[in-house]
């Protein structure tokens, strides 16, 4: 069955995962290089590293269809760490990158990723497209008329031709038309080749020239670990998309350790650290890629154009790029989540707000979606501890006082719990009732605790009853009380 399963995800789509992959190629060649300054590395190392990342994480990974790289993100990390110490220590903190996240996947640390609700995966995807948009200005700050009318021909014929023709992706389309007019008439326009030195030869392996001591390791220690988290982070983020746009299920923790072993063999092809790169992933799964091969020809055709096609690529006009890119921001973003905004709970659209403004301002995906997810947490919680309730009853005839208790007692909501009792109330006898609520932590277990040691020392005889089994569990671990008077 999973054979059967790997042999549809490489051979059920050939056709348009050549095409696809083929296209997501073009659009991985300027962010790749951009990416790569960002860094401080030459562009080749970025190459490098997208092409073997590329192909290696099309057989490990666990996402058909989706395109990895070096992305922005880890190069921000990296930089850094290249200003400080060279190139040579950041090729050893990518083998440490790739053998953490390989680690982080045997342990099922994906499972994290359960705490990413709706509105901060919203506010990712709204985030990128932002980013992937703002990204392409540059290309269009300052340039000759001629180029805004090839990005204006280029949107119109990546919109227009879909509507004659599906045969083609209409992206590859643009490229070959704005290339052969930009050559043909001698448009005086960026090119490929102004974005950088292009790769003019093979990668080969290749070992850090570091010394292998506890001093390097305590250098590229931390950087490592932020690549990593970051890298596994866009890399879940990214997974999930594509899960929602293909109505498919991945695996998650296959990701994980097939961005592992992509990594360290990156490292060791004189590559930077990479991850899943969602405006190439959004783009490939639009152009048709479904399967693995979309992805192994993506990384692939990215070698064969760099190397053997280098004079022609080195001509495609930087306008028909921005032109692809500005699509798939279109694309990216979840243009419902503006009206959801007025019907969806507040806290749910501020989480979704939080997360993109982040990410906008600090260009930082893992800081955003780390901020989405605490506000996510502490809404939850604030939720939570509103639904808690201590309702109170007197009968005079056995002069008792009962309290009963209904919802979730933990962190947020012990003062709450304890805030209810009235420790001078003159009933002799006290009865907490506890069957309609649940003790969650120690913090509820030492406001309970609290609660009958004080009434207890006030000369009242209290009794605790209806804790379930884990509440009791947690009172007979944690508690330094009997529930019933001795």
């Amino acid at each position: 069955m999973k054979l059967a399963r790997y042999r549809d995800e490489w051979f059920g789509n050939v056709r348009r995962d050549v095409l696809a992959g083929l296209v997501g190629t073009f659009a991985l060649i300027p962010e790749v290089i951009a990416f790569s300054f960002v860094a401080g590395v030459d562009p080749a190392v970025g190459l490098y590293a997208s092409f073997v990342i590329g192909v290696v994480i099309a057989f490990v990974g666990g996402r058909p269809a989706m395109v990895s790289g070096a992305a922005g993100s880890v190069a921000l990390v990296a930089a850094a760490l290249v200003r400080g110490h060279g190139v040579q220590y950041l090729l050893a903190a990518t083998l440490l990158t790739g053998l953490l996240q390989l680690l982080f996947g045997l342990l099922r640390l994906d499972v994290l990723m359960r705490f990413v609700s709706r509105s901060v995966r919203t506010g990712f995807v709204n985030a990128l497209a932002i980013l992937i948009f703002s990204a392409q200005v540059p290309q269009m700050l300052g340039v000759s008329w001629p180029t805004y009318a090839l990005i204006g021909l280029g949107l119109l014929i990546i919109y227009l031709v879909p509507r004659l023709t599906e045969a083609v992706p209409s992206p590859l389309i643009c490229i070959l038309v704005l290339t052969a007019l930009s050559v043909g008439l001698g448009l005086d326009v960026r090119t490929v080749a102004d974005l950088g030195h292009l790769p003019d030869s093979m990668p080969v392996p290749v070992l850090p020239e570091v010394p292998l001591s506890w001093e390097t390791l305590a250098v590229i220690g931390p950087y490592a670990v932020a690549m990593a988290t970051v890298g596994l982070l866009e890399s879940m983020m990214t997974a999930g998309v594509v899960d929602d746009l293909t109505d498919t299920n991945s695996s998650k923790r296959a990701e994980c350790t097939g961005l592992g072993i992509a990594n360290v063999a990156a490292g060791l092809f004189g590559g930077i650290a990479g991850c899943g790169m969602i405006g190439q992933t959004v783009g490939n799964v639009r152009y048709g890629g479904r399967g693995r091969l979309s992805t192994f020809c993506a990384g692939l055709f990215l070698l064969v154009l760099m190397v053997l096609l280098r004079p022609w690529v080195a001509q495609v006009p930087v306008a028909a790029l921005v032109a692809i890119m500005v699509m798939v921001s279109a694309s990216t973003f979840a243009w419902g989540s503006l009206r959801d905004l007025l019907v969806h709970p507040r806290v749910s659209s501020a989480v979704m707000l939080a997360t993109v403004a982040v990410v906008v301002a600090t260009s930082n995906l893992a800081l955003g979606v780390l901020v989405g997810v605490l506000l996510s947490g502490v809404f939850f919680a604030f939720k939570v501890m509103r639904m808690m309730r201590v309702e109170s009853g007197y009968d005079p005839a056995t002069d008792t006082r009962t309290y009963t208790v209904s919802g979730q007692v933990f962190f947020a909501s012990a003062d709450m719990f304890a805030d209810s009792f009235d420790l001078r109330d003159p009933a002799r006898q006290v009865r907490i009732d506890l069957r309609a609520a649940h003790l969650w932590d120690i913090t509820a277990v030492g406001a309970l605790e609290g609660v009958v040691t004080k009434l207890r020392r006030n000369g009242r005889a209290v009794e605790v009853v209806g804790l379930n089994e884990a509440s009791a569990g947690m009172v007979e671990r944690h508690g330094g009380f009997s529930p019933v008077e001795p």
